[in-house]
């Protein structure tokens, strides 16, 4: 099964996506992990790639999509793989369809794990810090046992710059705005899945698990 995941920050993507890999044993394949495997491989695409990073300059879509297509060509990915955070622009989707086209491929799903943005926000701001030993809490699923009070160190708790509310909307806004083409796009295909994201993680998963089950 071949598969891009999408979602925006805090729907839960990270876990739904460890749970697609363990049950389908497809591998998960993240920009960052595919770029970092290439430069520490040390090939041709992946010192392009690290010139480009080096300097503070995003890597070009064509040096991208080469380090897309010889990961894709690797034996793990015989069986598929699920993409998360490529494609990011509609630009990157259509090379992807080429690029699967030239490797006799097609894309089976694109799944968006949908959810309210008032969820978004209460799951993105409720997290809170140890000032002491760093642990870390969130006031909603997992708060220490007296507000604003580790439970390991009695330390402090804070929340940071980046988890505060307008931080947050502001991400949350950019992300939409980036998303909602490439979902528009996939949506045009027929390959777009939306999956209620709302739920609780395993009922999430179920959702997802009984649209894979058809492909398996």
């Amino acid at each position: 099964m071949n598969l891009v995941l999408m979602g925006l920050p805090g729907a839960g993507k990270g876990t739904q996506a460890e749970k697609i890999v363990e049950k389908y044993g497809i591998p998960h394949i993240s920009t960052g992990d595919m770029f970092r495997a290439a430069i520490k491989d040390g090939t041709p695409l992946g010192k392009k790639a690290k010139e480009y990073m080096d300097s503070g300059n995003l890597v070009p879509d064509e040096v991208t999509i080469g380090i897309v297509r010889d990961r894709l060509g690797k034996a793990d990915c015989d069986k598929g793989f699920l993409l998360d955070g490529f494609p990011r622009t509609v630009a990157q989707a259509e090379a992807l369809q080429n690029l699967l086209a030239d490797l006799n491929r097609k894309l089976d799903y694109v799944i968006n794990i949908a959810v309210d943005e008032d969820q978004l926000m209460r799951r993105l701001t409720g997290r809170r810090i140890c000032s002491n030993c760093g642990a870390t809490y969130h006031i909603i699923y997992n708060p220490p046992k007296v507000e604003g009070i580790c439970d390991k160190c009695g330390g402090e708790l804070y929340q940071r710059e980046d988890d505060k509310e307008e931080t947050v909307r502001t991400r949350l806004e950019v992300n939409k705005e980036q998303q909602q083409p490439l979902l528009d796009f996939y949506d045009d295909k027929g390959y777009l899945r939306n999956i209620n994201g709302n739920q609780e993680i395993d009922e999430v998963f179920k959702d997802v698990d009984e649209l894979l089950g058809g492909l398996s």
